[in-house]
């Protein structure tokens, strides 16, 4: 099943709950929050506080995508914040294994992002420790950019591993997707959209949902 994470970092802001409402309405099952810090990525965006104020106002499941440095030291506050999912970046860590663990220990899932560069082959080793694993299809920082197709053969490889593995880990994509790309993706091996632009940027939010939720890989290419 195709789940839909859109991010709110193409949402309008003054209109926040609106805009989380709508995609939630149309049936989208998780949203994507881009935790930007300034120095990992040259943006700034979101904390804590931003999470704790949605957690109350929807259901959906909240995936924060941590582009910190030292992510390990705001762990526990995204957490009691209210995420069900920290993803942190394998760039940003020195012991991989540990923080995934303390995440584990936190009470909510795991999930390790690599940037376009890297290959299955770095995130390999920690598939155990993992309940999602996010490719980067374009340079984290910014909303909008092309697509990165060479992640695709990155991301075959890491479906065919966890299905011989029979390990129950989502593979999730970000960056450039739209109605093109994401059939690409689908095909790839990925079944965690997140979207943004083509989403929260569309003149119909809601049809655009309802169509990565029900598209299937043959369908979108």
């Amino acid at each position: 099943m195709t789940i839909v994470a859109p991010s709110i970092l193409s949402a309008d802001f003054a209109a926040l709950g609106r805009d989380i409402a709508l995609v939630e309405q149309a049936g989208a099952q998780w949203l994507h929050l881009d935790i930007m810090d300034g120095h990992f990525v040259p943006n700034l965006t979101i904390g804590p506080a931003v999470v704790q104020s949605i957690r109350p106002r929807t259901g959906l499941f909240l995936d924060a995508h941590l582009m910190l440095e030292n992510p390990e030291n705001y762990l526990e506050t995204f957490a009691r914040a209210g995420a069900d999912l920290l993803c942190v970046h394998l760039e940003t860590l020195r012991t991989p294994a540990a923080v995934l663990r303390q995440i584990k220990a936190l009470g909510k899932k795991a999930g390790l992002a690599v940037n376009p560069d890297k290959k299955f082959a770095d995130v390999r080793p920690y598939l155990s420790e993992l309940d999602l694993v996010l490719f980067m299809s374009v340079w984290p920082g910014f909303a909008g950019q092309k697509f990165i197709p060479a992640v695709l053969p990155e991301i075959q490889q890491c479906r065919e591993y966890i299905k011989a593995s029979q390990l129950p880990v989502d593979i999730e994509i970000d960056g450039g997707i739209n109605r093109e790309t994401a059939g690409q993706a689908l095909n790839a091996g990925a079944n965690v959209l997140a979207a943004g632009s083509a989403i929260y940027r569309s003149a119909d939010p809601a049809a655009e949902v309802k169509y990565y939720l029900a598209a299937r890989p043959a369908e979108v290419v």
